[in-house]
């Protein structure tokens, strides 16, 4: 693991929080896999076969990932870079927080999320804000909810097309089970392009 000092604009983006973050780090999956420059933003850090590229931008050439916690078997990148791992999972229970931060703003016709639970029933929430300035108002794009059951609906596939120009911050909010804090978050996969 290798600690990176924050740019100019991850600074402005982050403003006064951005001591409370943490440092930037690159890690590496295996020989051959880029790094990806992410931070574990969460209170409570622990320790340290995908689908065919589609066009799907690759954001580890073009982006920090912020994520308020990750369970070291299945971090944040294996379900951001498309054939690298079983996906990201959380290391602890409760609400979480995914936000790529752009290191130059694009644009995003397509968004697609990949959500897996076969182990027990519960009601998942996830929302998908973006915002287009340093600092700006982040706007809400979706907001979706699904019953997970071990005995029928095991897997939620969501994709969506979009027109957003000049984003800066994507950021996926998940909320694991509604009415009870039990479950841990999960996420297979999130593409963009």
């Amino acid at each position: 693991m290798q600690n990176v000092e924050l740019s100019q604009r991850e600074r402005s983006i982050l403003g006064d929080r951005g001591g409370s973050f943490g440092s930037v780090c690159r890690f590496g999956l295996s020989p051959g896999i880029e790094t990806m420059q992410k931070r574990v933003v969460g209170a409570h850090r622990t320790e340290a076969s995908g689908e065919p590229d589609q066009g799907w931008l690759g954001l580890e050439e073009l982006a920090t990932v912020e994520v308020t916690s990750e369970h070291p078997s299945f971090p944040v990148e294996s379900a951001l870079c498309p054939g690298v791992g079983p996906g990201w999972r959380a290391s602890q229970k409760g609400e979480q927080q995914i936000r790529i931060i752009f290191d130059e703003p694009v644009s995003l016709h397509r968004i697609q999320l990949r959500f897996h639970e076969a182990e027990c029933e519960r009601t998942q929430e996830f929302t998908i804000r973006w915002s287009s300035a340093a600092g700006g108002p982040a706007r809400e794009i979706v907001r979706q909810q699904w019953n997970f059951s071990p005995a029928g609906s095991t897997t939620e596939i969501e994709d969506y097309n979009v027109e957003l120009e000049g984003v800066s911050v994507l950021e996926l909010t998940i909320q694991p089970n509604l009415g009870r804090g039990e479950a841990v978050a999960n996420l297979v996969s999130w593409r963009m392009r």
